[in-house]
C-alpha cells in the first residue's frame, strides 16, 4: 500500500454501529466488507475489483473525540519524525505512534486548527500503490476537502508537512478562496474557510459512485440525510453531501473530472 509521500493512502470510518454502516455504504457505494484478520475487530471496505480501500472501526474502541466520522491516513516517510514536526508547528497528538501488525506504523494527530487526521508509514515489505484515493476509479475517494478555521495558517502547515502546493483557487465570496491542493502532479482536493462558526472544522471526503442523483433515495431510505445537493461542480462532476445514519458526514461524487 505504498504511494507518493504526502498522498492519502487509507480512509477509515469510526462509527457507533458497524453493522448499520455496512448496510448503508454497501447500498450507496456498493462496498462489501471483510475482516482485517481473523479475530480482529476491524473490517475492510472492499471495492468490486477486490481492492481494500478503507477501514471500519467501532467508535467505542478508540478515542477520536468528535463522534462518528471519516478520517484519512497520509503517507509519511517516518511517523515519529512527522509527529515531532506536527507538535513543533502547533499541532497535537491524539494517539502516539504505534505499530499495527500487517498495516505499518501510524499516529492520530490534529493540525493547529484542531482538525484530526492520521500519518502513516506502510510496512517496508509491502509492494504496490494504494488506490484508496483516485480521481477516476470507482468506489474510491475522489476528492479530499479541508474545511478549516484559518486557511492562511493551514496551507503552510500542510505544505511543510506533506510537500503540498496550491497554485489555483476559486473565489467563494465572503468565505474567501477555495484553494486547490496538489501533491506532485496530482490534484488531491482543496481547502476553504468554514462558512459559519457553528460548522465543524474537519477533513471531508467524496467517494465515487455511478450516479449521485439516483443515490439520494438510497441515502434517505437507508436512514441518512442529504444536506447539500445533488449539484454540479466545476469540472463536469456532480456531488451530494450527506450525513450517514450514525451522524458521520460524507460526500459522494459521480462523473469523471474534466
Amino acid at each position: 500500500m505504498t504511494a507518493n509521500l504526502g498522498m492519502p493512502i487509507w480512509y477509515e470510518l469510526a462509527t457507533t454501529d458497524t453493522a448499520a454502516a455496512k448496510r448503508f455504504y454497501g447500498d450507496v457505494v456498493g462496498w462489501t466488507v471483510r475482516d482485517f484478520e481473523a479475530g480482529a475487530d476491524y473490517a475492510l471496505w472492499t471495492a468490486d475489483d477486490g481492492a481494500a480501500v478503507g477501514g471500519l472501526q467501532a467508535l467505542s474502541d478508540r478515542d477520536v473525540g468528535a463522534g462518528p466520522g471519516w478520517y484519512a491516513y497520509f503517507h509519511v516517510a517516518n511517523v515519529d519524525a512527522a509527529v515531532a514536526q506536527i507538535e513543533q508547528a502547533g499541532g497535537t497528538v491524539r494517539t502516539p505512534p504505534q505499530d499495527i501488525p500487517g498495516a505499518g506504523r501510524m499516529a492520530m494527530v490534529a493540525d493547529p486548527q484542531g482538525v484530526v487526521f492520521y500519518v502513516m508509514t506502510p510496512p517496508s515489505t509491502e509492494t504496490g500503490v494504494s488506490t484508496s484515493f483516485s480521481l477516476t476509479m470507482p468506489q474510491r475517494c475522489g476528492w479530499n476537502e479541508l474545511v478549516t478555521t484559518d486557511q492562511t495558517a493551514a496551507l503552510p502547515f500542510y505544505a511543510e508537512l506533506f510537500g503540498w502546493t496550491s497554485t489555483e483557487s476559486m473565489p467563494m465570496g465572503p468565505v474567501g478562496d477555495y484553494s486547490f491542493i496538489d501533491c506532485g502532479d496530482v490534484q488531491l482536493g482543496a481547502m476553504m474557510n468554514r462558512p459559519s462558526p457553528d460548522q465543524p472544522a474537519r477533513w471531508g471526503f467524496y467517494f465515487h459512485i455511478p450516479d449521485v442523483d439516483a443515490a439520494v433515495a438510497r441515502i434517505v431510505d437507508g436512514g441518512g440525510q442529504v444536506v447539500m445537493g445533488p449539484m454540479d461542480v466545476p469540472g463536469g462532476q456532480r456531488i451530494v453531501v450527506a450525513v450517514d445514519p450514525q451522524g458521520a458526514s460524507v460526500g459522494f461524487v459521480s462523473g469523471d473530472p474534466a
